[in-house]
């Protein structure tokens, strides 16, 4: 259901970047209230936003778009970072007896 998966990012974010939804709104350039925001954060209900949100919401949340939209159920957009592969930057060091 994606008003679920939306609320439930918009609260996870937020919580993971420790940020208010006040400045999370001030982020958004204040297209998305900070009332708003709470509301979509808040549990037991579910939220629903425009495509023209989408992007402002993506910045306040520091994410990219089409997460955004695919948790919303919005259609995605043409994004050049999807051809970007990455790996992981770590070295696992085994233990020397």
């Amino acid at each position: 259901m994606p008003g679920k998966d939306l609320q439930q990012l918009v609260r996870r974010r937020l919580w993971e970047l420790a940020r208010t939804a006040d400045d999370a709104a001030r982020l958004a350039r204040w297209v998305v209230p900070p009332e708003t925001l709470k509301r979509m954060a808040r549990s037991g209900g579910t939220s629903f936003i425009t495509e023209g949100l989408a992007e402002f919401l993506a910045r306040a949340l520091e994410v990219p778009e089409n997460r955004v939209r695919r948790a919303a159920g919005l259609p995605l957009v043409p994004d050049d970072r999807e051809s970007i592969t990455t790996r992981p930057h770590l070295r696992l060091v085994g233990k020397s007896d």
